[in-house]
């Protein structure tokens, strides 16, 4: 009715379940630390929660050939419809989900009517006019009301902090009949 293991099979058992258990624990601490990074979707309420007991982030800088663009829409393009496609162009670095630490790497925020840059040493805000690009997207469909819209594309590390020096696009405006 009992099978009895002899003690190596115990151990390896054992040795097993210790590799789960860190295998689960790491895991865990790295959607910890995607939460805390803010790998939300753009929009989520709540994106953000920061205190004003920071931690230093400490700088981190981007090569200074890495340059961001818009793919589309282009400079003075007028949209019929509410709905805009926007593809984020980049070079010069990779794309990375928030949360993600790797050297010369970043993800995309986009920034619609900005009148005044955010702190470029704190990690971004999320708002209706700041949306985060947490997962490592690379384009998105906006509704924008009819007007004048100013679209500005901006890199952020794995804890949504711009890179020293910033790497963004220049500002382009786009017409929503």
């Amino acid at each position: 009715m009992f099978k009895v293991l002899g003690v190596s099979k115990i151990l390896l058992l054992t040795k097993s379940a210790i590799i789960s258990l860190a295998a689960l624990f790491s895991l865990t601490a790295l959607f910890s630390l995607t939460a805390v990074a803010g790998g939300h979707l753009p929009g989520e309420k709540g994106a953000h929660g920061h205190s004003d007991h920071h931690h230093d982030h400490g700088s981190h800088t981007a090569t200074a050939v890495a340059q961001v663009s818009f793919i589309q829409p282009a400079d003075g393009q007028v949209f019929d419809s509410a709905e805009v496609k926007v593809v984020f162009g980049i070079e010069g670095m990779l794309v990375a989900p928030a949360g993600t630490d790797t050297p010369n790497s970043g993800h995309h925020h986009l920034l619609i009517n900005v009148q005044e840059m955010p702190d470029m040493t704190m990690p971004l805000p999320a708002s209706e006019n700041i949306v985060h690009f947490g997962k490592g997207q690379t384009e998105t469909t906006l509704k924008l009301a009819p007007g004048t819209h100013r679209l500005q594309l901006l890199m952020g590390n794995y804890a949504h902090i711009p890179h020293n020096p910033p790497v963004m696009s220049e500002v382009i405006e786009i017409t929503v009949k």
